[in-house]
């Protein structure tokens, strides 16, 4: 159980929402969402873009905690949290440092690696590599080694943006296209057979705590950006179909990956559990998706929790870690 507040809303709390990443409409979403659940716990809140305005307005504003809910390189990669982190007032979420470790998948792969969990085989390559070898030969031999079917991705990139299931040898050149429009590195991995899981993880200073596992069923077999965010293209089940041996494994799973990258406060892990039961990690989200359709939401709520009380929550999570 996420231990509850502990006073009612009453602290004044700055959700950035917005940005200039492919992002953008999902993180007004969920700030939106965010404010909303804050507002209604009793929290005094503001929703700020993060402009060329953004010190004014923390100066300004005086918020006691920054609630950063942007998706995508503007809000994940690192780079902004190091200017909250100049400002001096706390925020919520992963430090600079770690996110910028979650936010590259290549990089977040060894290192969950490294601490024994199991992640698909894969190839990261670069774009300039790509173009100067012989882009045909490296595809065929890349196919060779893990063979078909695969998942090309970029490396860093958000919401299933530019994420292509490969079944056929043809399809693979268009889909290091696609990845690359959003990032100059693009993963091939092996595609892993089996049920699809995503796990928050919450953790308010006291340790992680895993919250009930959401299953996946896109209704065209494919988590996409449009079966994220489209009502009714993908069934949810939560807590997912599991026996309990293999669900605890899932969730000590997830919990391990998000120590692993030196998380904080929440994060979402997804991965793929096999018909044997055992859990491969395809990717951590520093920041997930908090959308009306979005998994985290879905979580908090089967845990029998609400939303501005976990949110609020977390703020003062924040709070009392000084950011």
């Amino acid at each position: 159980m996420i231990p509850k507040p502990k006073q009612s809303g009453k602290l004044r709390i700055m959700v950035l929402a917005g940005g200039i990443s492919h992002e953008r409409d999902v993180s007004l979403k969920s700030g939106r969402r965010v404010a909303d659940a804050l507002t209604e716990f009793g929290a005094s809140v503001e929703i700020r873009e993060p402009d060329e305005n953004l010190l004014a307005n923390i100066k300004k504003d005086k918020p006691d905690v920054i609630w950063p809910v942007l998706h995508g390189a503007s809000g994940e990669d690192g780079a902004l949290r190091d200017i909250l982190a100049l400002t001096g007032v706390p925020f919520v979420g992963a430090s600079p440092q770690s996110a910028r470790l979650a936010w590259d998948k290549s990089i977040a792969k060894i290192l969950v690696a490294a601490q024994g969990i199991q992640t698909p085989p894969s190839v990261t390559l670069p774009k300039e590599t790509f173009k100067e070898l012989d882009a045909e030969g490296v595809l065929k031999a890349i196919t060779n080694a893990l063979s078909l079917p695969l998942v090309v991705k970029p490396a860093r990139s958000g919401s299933a943006q530019g994420v292509t299931l490969v079944k056929k040898v043809d399809q693979l050149s268009k889909a290091m296209i696609d990845a690359y429009v959003y990032c100059d590195v693009a993963i091939i991995e092996k595609m892993v057979e089996g049920t699809e899981l995503a796990i928050s993880v919450i953790d308010l200073g006291a340790g992680p705590i895993a919250l009930p596992a959401v299953e996946i069923e896109p209704l065209d077999g494919h988590f996409g950006y449009q079966e994220r965010y489209t009502a009714g293209e993908t069934n949810y089940y939560v807590p997912a179909r599991l026996t309990k041996a293999v669900a605890e494994r899932a969730a000590a799973m997830a919990i391990k990956a998000h120590n692993a990258l030196g998380l904080r406060h929440l994060s979402r892990v997804d991965m793929i559990v096999d018909k044997k039961g055992t859990p491969w990690f395809l990717e951590a989200n520093v920041l997930p998706g908090l959308t009306e359709t979005s998994l985290l939401p879905q979580a908090v709520l089967a845990a029998g929790h609400s939303l501005g009380e976990v949110y609020y929550s977390l703020a003062e999570a924040a709070l009392r870690a000084r950011g």
